[in-house]
């Protein structure tokens, strides 16, 4: 049982977090790279995946990479860079092929809970302790997750990546949900899997960093600056 006692608001982070990360953005990958192989014609799987951090072979993501923590505006950049690196296109040919692509992931089918979250979210509740969301992927697919695991009722705030802030490890983010929820950082949780989220909440000052085993980051990296890793949310509970 985590000891959530002082607390007043808990921010989780999503991907990895509340749901499978690579069951939401492995084949996403897989897929970015078809598309653009069928586009260009040519092969380009082994620069991207490399590029934006997905091992194929493992079929996951790699912690610290770009596709860990991201924004997907970002992404879009990164990818027409490797299709310039590697065909040699002018920055607005390579563009024009990304924009002709992208697509974002199913944010309902491919969205799979790591745990009761409607439960867990109630429960805290229950107890006084708000609960907030902040992001890397955008607004759009968020609202769409949030609403399929039937969650978007029990949040006191959401920040996203396209909302104007400074995206993780910058602490601008959680500060916002703080000011939104009216809590105090220092009686405020970040939960999330990823060493930026952890960072995250040590720049912003915030009561408690948990630390969760479910998503990207490793116990070996999340450890020093977590004050406790647990195997998932589930534990929460």
């Amino acid at each position: 049982m985590i000891d959530l006692r002082g607390l007043d608001l808990v921010a989780f982070d999503k991907d990895g977090t509340l749901i499978d990360f690579d069951a939401m953005w492995g084949g996403w990958a897989e897929d970015l790279a078809d598309r653009l192989e069928a586009e260009l014609g040519q092969p380009i799987r082994t620069e991207l995946h490399r590029a934006i951090g997905y091992d194929i072979g493992e079929q996951r993501t790699i912690p610290g990479s770009p596709l860990a923590a991201t924004p997907m505006a970002q992404l879009r950049v990164l990818t027409a860079q490797v299709i310039g690196d590697v065909t040699g296109r002018g920055g607005a040919s390579a563009s024009g092929i990304v924009n002709a692509v992208w697509t974002a992931p199913d944010p309902v089918s491919l969205a799979h809970p790591l745990a009761d979250l409607p439960g867990l979210f109630g429960r805290l509740r229950s107890l006084g302790i708000r609960v907030a969301i902040v992001t890397s992927d955008d607004r759009a697919p968020t609202e769409a997750t949030l609403a399929g695991l039937g969650i978007a009722s029990l949040l006191e705030a959401v920040i996203c990546a396209d909302d104007g802030l400074p995206s993780k490890p910058a602490p601008h983010t959680v500060l916002e949900v703080c000011r939104i929820a009216g809590a105090e950082p220092g009686r405020t949780a970040i939960v999330g899997d990823s060493v930026a989220d952890m960072r995250m909440g040590l720049a912003a000052g915030l009561g408690r960093r948990i630390g969760v085993l479910s998503g990207i980051g490793r116990r070996s990296e999340l450890e020093p600056i977590s004050d406790v890793v647990i195997d998932s949310i589930a534990d929460l509970a």
